[in-house]
């Protein structure tokens, strides 16, 4: 755990954004930009996803990772795929060039399914998802998230075109036909997985790739820690009713770096506690393929990025964290 104080993230309630006047909404806007130009991060309430689906999510995945290896096996996928990711598959802190060993996680991975259309483009970003038989009623649960997850990440597009004072749908307008990942991630305790190697990390020190990031996630000692330039390292702070949100690096190109990427790392599992595990569920949100991303230009952006495809962007990252 760490000494230094909790970053300044606050909790918005969505609640009085959808039904507030005028005033109490340009203060939510406010707090969302000052917010996301230090730490690169939000909580949110008020969203209406049902605790109750969320635990019934993470007993059923549960199921499915403490099967035996050879049974998990049977859906082994890469990085960016569908199905298991096992011990060793990824090593986040590679993306931004931090060289540590492979993350100490395991993973289920969806992601999105219906066809776009364009061959090439339903071949990399479009696959059939992979649901394990032996938890049938995962797939239910998890389809009912996902629509959920799409709803709330168009909220809260909404709300930070808002808060950049630009149109409500300056970023929802590229959202027509959507990609996103969403991982299930297990941590287990070292009673599973022995001592950390030095350096090593349940998730190390990486920024996200895309948009947003709707992460729900539970508190442990090998939590979930932010950076922030004024106070280094510390433990993020939780609330069981919220979702943690974070800036991802393709949001933070286009604002022209005036919003932060979230960096962020996952702890190892303690020494103290050597049981403890966790699991986080995890959306990642981007955008239709082939969406030209160009940083707002001043005075609201701060860089001038030089114009990005979307999906090559993130085609380059997410072979930038995998463990061949």
């Amino acid at each position: 755990m760490s000494d230094s104080p909790a970053p300044r993230i606050p909790t918005i309630d969505l609640r009085p954004w959808r039904s507030g006047d005028d005033a109490t909404r340009a203060g939510i806007a406010r707090t969302v930009d000052e917010a996301l130009q230090t730490a690169g991060f939000l909580m949110v309430t008020g969203h209406g996803v049902d605790p109750g689906l969320r635990a019934r999510i993470r007993a059923r995945a549960r199921a499915f990772f403490t099967l035996p290896a050879p049974v998990k096996q049977r859906y082994a996928a890469k990085v960016g795929g569908r199905g298991w990711l096992g011990p060793g598959a990824e090593a986040n802190g590679h993306a931004e060039g931090t060289e540590t060993p492979p993350d100490l996680k395991e993973s289920l991975t969806f992601a999105t399914h219906e066809p776009f259309g364009d061959p090439v483009v339903d071949a990399q970003w479009y696959a059939p998802n992979v649901f394990p038989a032996e938890v049938p009623e995962l797939r239910p649960l998890c389809e009912e998230y996902l629509a959920r997850m799409a709803v709330l990440e168009n909220k809260l597009l909404s709300l930070l075109g808002r808060a950049l004072g630009l149109e409500a749908d300056f970023f929802t307008r590229h959202m027509g036909r959507p990609t996103y990942g969403f991982n299930i991630n297990w941590y287990p305790g070292r009673d599973v997985l022995g001592a950390p190697e030095p350096g090593q990390f349940r998730i190390g020190p990486h920024t996200d790739f895309g948009t947003v990031t709707l992460l729900d996630r539970q508190a442990g000692k090998g939590g979930l820690q932010v950076y922030t330039d004024e106070g280094g390292w510390a433990d993020a702070p939780w609330d069981p009713a919220a979702f943690t949100v974070n800036i991802g690096d393709l949001m933070a190109r286009w604002t022209g770096d005036r919003w932060r990427s979230g960096r962020h790392r996952v702890l190892p599992p303690p020494a103290d506690a050597p049981a403890e595990e966790l699991m986080s569920l995890v959306y990642f949100g981007e955008c239709t393929p082939g969406t030209r991303v160009e940083s707002v230009p001043a005075p609201v952006g701060r860089v001038a990025y030089e114009p990005v495809d979307s999906h090559v962007y993130l085609r380059e990252k997410l072979d930038s964290i995998t463990v061949e």
